[in-house]
């Protein structure tokens, strides 16, 4: 059964994603993607999607604004392109997108429920529905531009979209997951994630449903005429501020700087990556190791990766941690270090595809770097923030051309 799984507040950023990065971002998305689904299953790479702390964390570790509106934007972007020619063997489907591409949602899941043998129409309607709640069921002040709905096989599928409030200059992401649904109009939510803006209106809080009911009443008794006269009397009786009580769900903020701060990062999470990276040795991890040009930047940033795949949800608090895998493509924390960036898409895809064939060696020392990682984090001294960011400037031009 479905629900809303949480939300996150964005600064509202223009530009685009440059084509250079666009094409990276697919291929990483799309083989990170196939590494939990060989891990976990489809379902659990739904519900990381429908994870707001875990999607910002997502789009940081593939090289996007750490922060910003354009993650949202960009990833389901990334997937749609990455994992359409795997879709027959992944059994996943990206649909919808921005804009105009938010409005062929409904066909593109016909089309699929047809290829595929489910029930393509319902879905459908269910699109509609989640984009009918978010805009209209919920009143925060945003405006919905974007709906991407991932859906599987079986029928299973996660909505993330995205609303803009352009006086305020921010964007606000929801998330939905097919799992746990009860009832689209009754608290479909697992979370709203924003700034408090003033007095909400949210029609899906449980304590709301005498309002809907009484509205339904209003409609149907006193028409439209009436509702304005019932209207002016409670404004003439001082009851223009009518509240109720709002169910507070899983909360993703991100600040307004543009720069990664140490106080975006857990540092003991970090010094467990470089810790990890720093001290592999081919007796641990030969078969990264000893794989050609791999050197300990590419298993540093591999380090992360391996979190975003095998981490629990509590791991992603401090989303900014994972730009420092292939930095950003606006030059924070650093410019994209293309050599790396390369690599670890190298890597993983090896990784991916020799599992798939039943060698499970390089995938599965990915884990055991992860692990590694939390191990060493208890205890890791290791460097402080602004020399982390300084020795990726030194070493900048040894990781091939970095753009921003």
């Amino acid at each position: 059964m479905p629900r809303r799984t949480g939300s996150a507040d964005l600064p509202l950023h223009g530009g685009h994603v440059p084509s250079w990065l666009a094409a990276r971002m697919s291929r990483l998305g799309a083989v990170i993607s196939a590494a939990i689904i060989h891990h976990y299953g489809r379902d659990e790479l739904l519900r990381r999607i429908a994870h707001p702390f875990w999607f910002q964390s997502f789009g940081a570790v593939m090289g996007m604004d750490w922060h910003s509106s354009g993650i949202t934007t960009s990833v389901i972007g990334a997937l749609k392109r990455g994992l359409a020619p795997l879709e027959h063997e992944l059994g996943i489907h990206v649909c919808g997108g921005r804009g105009k591409h938010s409005r062929k949602t409904p066909h593109e899941l016909v089309s699929i429920g047809e290829r595929v043998g489910i029930d393509g129409a319902g879905l459908a309607r269910t699109s509609r529905l989640v984009a009918k709640v978010d805009s209209a069921a919920v009143q925060d002040g945003f405006d919905l531009y974007l709906h991407g709905f991932v859906v599987t096989d079986d029928g299973n599928w996660a909505v993330v979209q995205q609303g803009m409030n352009g006086e305020r200059r921010q964007a606000r992401r929801y998330h939905w997951l097919s799992e746990g649904l009860k009832d689209f109009v009754d608290e479909p939510h697992s979370a709203i994630e924003g700034h408090g803006q003033g007095e909400i209106i949210n029609l899906t809080n449980r304590l709301a449903a005498a309002s809907r009911s009484a509205q339904l009443d209003l409609l149907s008794n006193l028409g439209p005429d009436g509702i304005t006269r019932e209207a002016n009397l409670l404004a003439d009786c001082g009851a223009s501020k009518l509240a109720s009580a709002q169910m507070l769900l899983p909360h993703l903020l991100m600040p307004a700087h543009h720069d990664v701060r140490q106080s975006d990062i857990v540092m003991r999470r970090l010094r467990g990556s470089l810790g990890a990276a720093a001290n592999c040795a081919p007796t641990n991890f030969p078969e990264l190791l000893l794989v050609p040009g791999v050197g300990a930047r590419t298993v540093r940033a591999l380090a992360m990766v391996a979190e975003v795949v095998h981490g629990a949800p509590c791991r992603f608090s401090d989303p900014a941690r994972f730009s420092l895998a292939h930095g950003g493509k606006d030059g924070h924390p650093f410019p994209v270090p293309l050599r790396v960036y390369d690599e670890t898409i190298r890597v993983l895809k090896s990784a991916v595809q020799n599992a798939r064939l039943g060698r499970e060696e390089e995938l599965g020392a990915l884990q055991r770097l992860d692990q590694q990682a939390r191990r060493v984090e208890s205890w890791a001294k290791g460097p402080n923030f602004e020399d982390v960011i300084a020795e990726e400037y030194r070493q900048s031009t040894s990781y091939g051309e970095s753009r921003f």
